[in-house]
């Protein structure tokens, strides 16, 4: 009886946390929202986030005096096949400087001071918040000393074209990526020009013929 109890104790504690878990599970932003919550390392005067979509610019966050600044023609994504960039214009000592890529930008984010600017980071890495697929790939739970990110990694561009997802471990304390548990693929997608396509393979398939009734060859018998 007391084993039984016991069983049932340890199944109540494993469900509760569990559950705890699943509760704690918070959605990441968009992509901009992401961005607006970065912290500059160092002590800047002014810095702009400007998103270009099809060679328009839309500046998404302001901080600081406003201060004029070249716009650029090139710059960093952090998800994958993307048509548009984001780029940084900051000021420093009365210096304009711009965030163009990704190892700039982790430069410019240096210490990790919160989990939107971990999930930035870890995009350095092949990671991203995939928005479609936040409940798999888009979402963090934290505790005293880690942030755990599930996001999402283009893993093959070749047909089938395939993303997997991943749960990173990211330390507070240094902002290093301590452990990655790969928890398989969850989207594969073919297209018209892949030639293992089951769908197109399926049609391309020829259907056999079939067979055609005999002619009758014998004599007819006269009465």
């Amino acid at each position: 009886m007391k084993k039984i109890t016991s069983k049932i104790v340890l199944f109540a504690f494993l469900i509760s946390g569990i559950l705890t878990y699943s509760q704690n599970k918070k959605k990441f932003a968009s992509i901009p929202g992401i961005l607006q919550r970065i912290i500059p390392n160092d002590k800047v005067d002014f810095w702009v986030l400007v998103h270009n979509s099809y060679g328009k610019d839309q500046e998404i966050k302001i901080s600081g005096t406003k201060k004029s600044y070249t716009p650029q023609f090139s710059g960093f994504d952090i998800f994958p096949e993307e048509d548009s960039f984001y780029y940084i214009a900051y000021s420093s000592a009365g210096k304009m400087d711009y965030v163009t890529d990704l190892m700039t930008l982790k430069s410019f984010i240096g210490t990790i001071d919160n989990v939107e600017e971990a999930a930035t980071a870890a995009t350095i890495e092949g990671y991203m918040v995939d928005e479609e697929f936040k409940d798999v790939a888009g979402n963090y739970y934290e505790d005293k000393s880690n942030y755990y990110l599930d996001l999402g990694k283009l893993t093959s561009t070749e047909c089938p074209y395939q993303k997997n997802h991943y749960t990173l471990t990211v330390s507070k304390t240094t902002g290093a990526i301590t452990n990655v548990k790969d928890n398989g693929t969850y989207i594969e997608l073919y297209n018209k020009k892949c030639k293992n396509n089951p769908r197109l393979l399926k049609l391309e398939k020829k259907e056999e013929p079939k067979d055609e009734p005999k002619k009758s060859t014998g004599a007819t018998k006269r009465k």
